[in-house]
């Protein structure tokens, strides 16, 4: 009988009991993250930010891939097919995860089933931004000239069911007036249809906004958040120009698919946390206009929840309908 010797034994044993020890720690290789937006717009601004910093936090590359469409649920489907194993990541907004999921019944993604949440990164403020060429200053002068207009101001947007067409539809139904909604697909040709004078005015990152405000190219009238944005505290909220309870406030988060390791979310978690509490990061988020955030993957999952909650019953009051 061929005896072999114990020692090659226990080696075979340890090699098939623990699978994990011969595991490489995460992330052995360049990691994927997937922004639902083209470049150059405010959402492609935050979402390579972060990169940026969790590949040095984390030490691999982090290859950015613009995935735009859908309004957001395209890139949103890719990843939520993807393995899960942490390798592909999604920045997520308010967009995804409460707005679509109201408005279409048939996505092809759930915001709650398909995703692991990592962390909340940071809020912004979106701006209503209007072409020079238009005679208003204010949010009550816009008013009044819509209503002097009926359906000839017109509006672009990132997209159908996006942030941006949820901020001029919500302007329409609190200040009473017909505008048109002209969808693109991404904030950045929305920006530049109003830019051109292709629409009269748009809703959009006040962050990709400023350059050409400061250019004279657009006039920006009114913030939409509750509160003034940080990058310019000078301009007003739309709420307190003379409509008051209006409110968007975009918020953006990371997540990554279904069933993802536990050690890898704790890892990616660690490092964003990391990431939102040193001052570089800080002053680098708050120099594009948005205000840093970071949570816990149970805060993220409870914030989804809650803003999923918040926009069905605000949807229905405003009868908002996608087009």
């Amino acid at each position: 009988m061929l005896r072999v010797p114990v020692f090659i034994i226990a080696i075979s044993l340890l090699c098939c009991s623990s699978p994990v020890f011969a595991q490489p720690a995460y992330p052995a290789k360049s990691v994927r993250v997937v922004i639902p937006y083209p470049p150059g717009g405010g959402n492609d601004i935050i979402g390579r930010i972060v990169a940026d910093d969790l590949g040095r936090r984390l030490g691999q590359q982090m290859l950015v891939d613009n995935r735009p469409g859908g309004s957001t649920a395209i890139g949103a489907e890719l990843v939520a097919r993807a393995p899960a194993d942490g390798y592909t990541l999604l920045i997520t907004s308010h967009t995804t995860y409460a707005l679509l999921p109201n408005l279409r019944p048939k996505l092809n993604y759930d915001p709650v089933r398909d995703f692991e949440p990592v962390s909340l990164l940071a809020r912004q403020s979106f701006a209503l931004a209007v072409h020079p060429s238009l005679p208003a200053n204010t949010v009550k002068q816009v008013i009044a000239l819509a209503r002097a207009r009926p359906g000839q101001l017109t509006f672009s947007s990132a997209g159908a069911g996006t942030g941006t067409h949820f901020s001029g539809e919500q302007f329409k139904v609190l200040a009473k007036v017909d505008m048109l909604h002209v969808p693109y697909k991404g904030g950045n040709t929305a920006l530049n249809a109003v830019l051109s004078g292709e629409t009269t005015m748009t809703f959009g990152s006040l962050s990709a906004l400023s350059p050409y405000v400061n250019a004279k190219k657009l006039r920006v009238i009114a913030v939409t958040s509750a509160k003034r944005s940080p990058l310019d505290r000078n301009i007003p909220t739309i709420a307190e120009s003379g409509m008051p309870g209006y409110e968007m406030t975009p918020w953006y988060g990371l997540v990554t698919p279904k069933g993802a390791p536990q050690p890898v979310i704790e890892r990616l978690n660690g490092a964003v946390i990391a990431a939102m509490q040193s001052k570089d990061m800080q002053e680098k988020i708050a120099r594009v206009g948005y205000e840093p955030e970071g949570s816990t993957p149970q805060q993220l999952a409870e914030h989804i929840k809650a803003e999923l909650a918040r926009y069905t019953k605000l949807i229905k009051v405003i009868g908002f309908r996608e087009e």
